[in-house]
């Protein structure tokens, strides 16, 4: 890894404070790029509250969330965001058949239009760098402003993530394996 990561007692009382918010959000605990951000605090502590907000308290389903994530995990081909978003999508409910056609870079096949509409805008937004008219009307009609503003934001939230992590070369936990090629 590129970043050599402070511990508590070497940070600053800023980057104290950010660390001590973040371990006393419903995370539990520092998300990974944020010790990367932490060299700036300001950013750092922005940046965390905004990822806060698009983890936990959008108007999105965990599962619907999880998807838009990882489409932009396998986009950015980032192996720690891909593995610590995978265990959340299955536990937040996203069928692991979904899953594997997302790491394998394949159209995969949707019951629930909602979610169909999500995969579509994130790879749209990766791939076209935004949105035709039909499939922004389609994410405005099944999801409305506030579901589509959200999905975008975690589409580009999790791009800084996954650069971040990229840029820094975050490591799996030991014992674990890179899953996307």
């Amino acid at each position: 890894m590129r970043l050599n990561l402070l511990s508590p007692g070497e940070m600053t009382a800023e980057q104290r404070a950010i660390y001590d918010e973040s371990i006393a959000s419903k995370r539990g605990s520092p998300p990974p790029p944020m010790m990367a951000w932490l060299a700036s605090p300001e950013m750092a502590r922005h940046a965390t509250r905004l990822g806060a907000f698009l983890r936990y308290d959008t108007s999105l389903t965990p599962a619907l969330s999880e998807l838009a994530i990882l489409v932009t995990a396998r986009h950015w081909t980032a192996q720690f965001e891909w593995y610590a978003h995978k265990k959340m999508a299955l536990d937040g409910g996203l069928d692991p058949k979904i899953i594997d056609a997302v790491r394998d870079r394949r159209t995969p096949t949707f019951d629930d239009p909602k979610a169909q509409v999500i995969y579509d805008v994130a790879r749209a937004l990766h791939e076209a760098k935004g949105l035709p008219q039909p499939l922004y009307d389609e994410a405005m009609r099944l999801l409305g402003e506030r579901g589509l503003v959200e999905v975008i934001g975690l589409c580009g939230y999790y791009t800084m993530v996954s650069m971040t992590l990229n840029a820094y070369q975050f490591p799996l936990p030991d014992g674990e394996t890179p899953e996307l090629a």
